[in-house]
């Protein structure tokens, strides 16, 4: 992944998780991923080993937030809310129950 591709990615992940999802501008986590993709930003000219390190934290940021991100999801959707009836619980994991003829 390119370093610009790994920053925005960053920073939608950031904005997905905030409070205020369109002010990011305050947001001191996006501040600082800012202030060291600047700081590593390099030239055609240069060669820099901690650019592609700075790349490398980046995308384990990036999975680290995406992680957390699916984790709640789920956590939502399944965690328990009590005694659930027959009927919802195989809803919940795809099974039809059988009816009655009367």
């Amino acid at each position: 992944m390119a370093g610009t591709k790994v920053l925005r990615s960053l920073l939608h992940e950031l904005r997905q998780a905030s409070v205020e999802p369109n002010c990011i501008k305050n947001n001191l986590a996006a501040r600082y991923i800012l202030a060291q993709y600047k700081k590593f930003e390099t030239t055609d000219q240069q060669l820099c080993k901690a650019r592609n390190e700075a790349i490398f934290l980046g995308q384990t940021y990036l999975t680290y937030l995406s992680s957390l991100r699916n984790y709640n999801e789920l956590y939502k959707e399944f965690h328990g809310r009590g005694e659930r009836t027959v009927k919802e619980t195989a809803d919940l994991v795809g099974f039809k129950l059988p009816t009655d003829p009367k």
